[in-house]
């Protein structure tokens, strides 16, 4: 079943089951996906949809981190629900230390030397692991381990 299909699925099941945090968030996300499709004028692809999950995921982040810190912990507790929601649709994440082992593995396969490398070293580590970690750790991570060379 396609990742599209799913969510029109699970949205059904939602509405059906009376559960308003998930019907809110899927069609946001419906409606979000609709909006891609139109604009690429063809059917969305897996991949496509899940980079619409991972926007979704960006800005739930970054809502939460704010909503704290602003010490509105209702928001956040909301945020972070949605969060839930929208996770269950993408690979599971790597952990820290998978994705360091990753990041060696990598970097002993392109024979990255230090900082200069760190491009080449994160489009090999993206590739590899295709959306089971945030950029911005995997960025960090790569930037320690060449760092250390």
């Amino acid at each position: 079943m396609a990742l599209s299909e799913k969510i029109a699925a699970d949205l059904k099941d939602a509405l059906k089951h009376g559960d308003k945090d998930t019907v809110s968030v899927l069609r946001l996300v419906k409606a979000a996906m609709k909006n891609r499709e139109i604009e690429k004028k063809e059917p969305l692809t897996d991949g496509d949809v899940q980079a619409i999950l991972k926007t979704f995921v960006k800005r739930a982040r970054e809502s939460i981190e704010q909503f704290s810190r602003a010490g509105r912990t209702d928001l956040a507790q909301k945020e972070t629900r949605e969060l839930t929601v929208i996770e269950g649709y993408l690979p599971k994440q790597l952990g820290e230390e998978e994705l360091k082992e990753t990041v060696r593995t990598v970097i002993r396969e392109q024979g990255a030397s230090g900082p200069a490398d760190l491009g080449r070293v994160m489009k090999a580590v993206m590739a590899r692991i295709q959306g089971q970690a945030d950029g911005k750790l995997v960025n960090r991570i790569v930037k320690e381990a060449l760092d250390a060379q």
